[in-house]
């Protein structure tokens, strides 16, 4: 049975989607460092040839065909069927998927890379290590994961408004350092191959870290 906050979630995006589309810049007027990373992730899994990308928490699709337009071949997958029908319409040559990262369908070693752009910071620590336990499941041996989310120290922010004209919605937020995120990559069975950590941005008040990671060519179950 699907947790009680992953319906929370969905209703909470669903109620917002059309703000948070208007809202959420577009990657190509993200910031020289995000679009580096980006960039990074994408000629990794490109020259490995692995299969294709999962953006996960894709939102309306703004990374996903982004990564496309970087020769990625990416699909998206969001909780919100509101945010699907949004990414949809937006970018109707690419394929979106209502789904969840808690449970993706993608087959065992199916996927060359996973893309977590600011989409788990939702889930409670609790869960992390199920989520990246997921990712690791459908990535191929040598496969490549890029993770970006803001950081903290263990810290639990409730939101009860949404984006662009403030829509009453509820949004549960935590904030992990980054050491700790790295490490339950680590035990998940992920090699980190490159760690960014930036300042906040102005209006911002956490750091925002990327993880570079990659499955091992030879890899077993961790």
């Amino acid at each position: 049975m699907e947790s009680s906050h992953l319906d929370a979630i969905r209703q909470s995006y669903d109620t917002v989607a059309a703000d948070y589309a208007r809202f959420v810049k577009d990657p190509g007027a993200l910031d020289p460092v995000s679009r580096a990373v980006l960039t990074a992730f994408a000629e990794s899994v490109t020259a490995s040839g692995l299969g294709p990308t999962a953006d996960v928490g894709c939102g309306p699709g703004k990374v996903t065909a982004f990564l496309t337009g970087l020769g990625v071949s990416a699909f998206g997958i969001d909780l919100s069927p509101r945010m699907i029908d949004l990414a949809r319409a937006a970018h109707p040559e690419l394929r979106f998927e209502v789904g969840s990262m808690t449970a993706l369908e993608s087959g065992d070693g199916e996927l060359g890379g996973i893309l977590a752009f600011y989409s788990t910071h939702h889930l409670p620590p609790a869960e992390l290590p199920q989520v990246y336990g997921e990712f690791y499941r459908v990535l191929a041996p040598g496969g490549h994961l890029l993770l970006v989310t803001r950081v903290g120290e263990e810290e639990h922010q409730r939101r009860t408004y949404g984006y662009g004209d403030g829509d009453p919605a509820p949004f549960d937020n935590y904030r992990l350092p980054a050491d700790r995120i790295a490490g339950l990559l680590e035990r998940a069975g992920f090699a980190t191959t490159a760690q960014t950590l930036q300042a906040p941005e102005e209006g911002a008040k956490r750091p925002v870290a990327g993880f570079l990671a990659r499955m091992p060519a030879t890899a077993k179950a961790p």
